[in-house]
């Protein structure tokens, strides 16, 4: 699968990523002592839904559109209100068609110690993410590979933070090297609270990214899967899912709260599905 953002900004698996990201981020700014967030597959950091590109497929209508729409339940909007600020945020700044990517929304919510490393490999896309990041001494763009980026950058001198990996899933092989590259930065880091974002296209690969992480002997994980039944006839993706390791506490009893009304909101077919599994480690 070949995941191009500028034509998904926005859509239902955006919703999920960035509605958790939000989340997991406030939880971060609970204690007083700085954290560092390590965005290993950044992107531009911000997207016109008026684009070309998000015209072509018109994935956020289905997505950010069906949020905006009206307020879902009051203890839902509560856990929604940092999502729905930044939104609000980014829209003030660059028009009603702004999109925050992840590390817009990162920056919208860090404090002055707080820092933020954002690798993107793409020139083009790098120099963008350059642009929106400015001069702001928190945030640090590079150009290289995300992987490297997470080898170099872990553990943090903070040592209290948030991976986010987000690969483009371009690759036949991106689920076992996602595994393979956050188990690796997981021995380095064990506390670090990780964030992996993947695509279910079929199991087979979901699957193994959690038997892999399993024989590793990781716990504390969070998975969090939608599924919106999108109809076979009007192909792309149907579901998503975020794999969160060492998750702040209470953010399981959020989503729980969070998912169904989500999962109804952004439906697309009459049997959508939503998965909210807490897993701990033996002993």
């Amino acid at each position: 699968m070949n995941y191009r953002h500028g034509f998904h900004a926005g859509n239902f698996a955006d919703v999920l990523k960035h509605v958790v990201l939000t989340r997991i981020l406030l939880h971060l700014t609970a204690k007083e002592t700085p954290f560092r967030v390590i965005d290993t597959h950044a992107g531009s950091g911000r997207y016109d839904l008026g684009s070309e590109e998000a015209l072509r497929t018109h994935e956020w209508k289905d997505g950010v559109a069906r949020i905006d729409r009206s307020p879902l339940a009051p203890a839902v909007e509560a856990l929604l209100a940092p999502y729905r600020h930044a939104l609000a945020g980014a829209r003030a700044l660059y028009g009603p068609d702004a999109y925050p990517g992840s590390p817009w929304l990162c920056r919208h919510v860090m404090r002055p110690d707080d820092r933020l490393i954002a690798a993107e490999l793409h020139p083009p896309t790098y120099r963008k993410l350059v642009d929106l990041l400015g001069r702001d001494r928190r945030c640090k763009a590079l150009a290289i590979d995300g992987w490297t980026a997470l080898r170099a950058n872990v553990p943090p001198k903070e040592r209290r933070g948030l991976v986010l990996i987000d690969p483009p899933f371009e690759a036949k092989d991106e689920f076992e090297v996602l595994a393979a590259q956050f188990i690796a930065a997981h021995r380095k880091w064990p506390t670090g609270i990780y964030a992996l974002w993947y695509p279910v296209k079929e199991r087979r690969g979901v699957e193994s990214l959690m038997n892999a992480v399993d024989d590793a002997g990781i716990g504390r994980l969070l998975r969090l899967e939608i599924d919106v039944d999108r109809p076979e006839a009007a192909g792309g993706l149907g579901a998503t899912g975020l794999l969160v390791v060492n998750p702040p506490w209470r953010l399981a009893e959020e989503a729980r709260t969070l998912l169904p009304a989500l999962v109804e909101r952004l439906a697309q077919g009459p049997r959508p599905r939503y998965l909210c599994e807490s897993i701990r480690a033996d002993g």
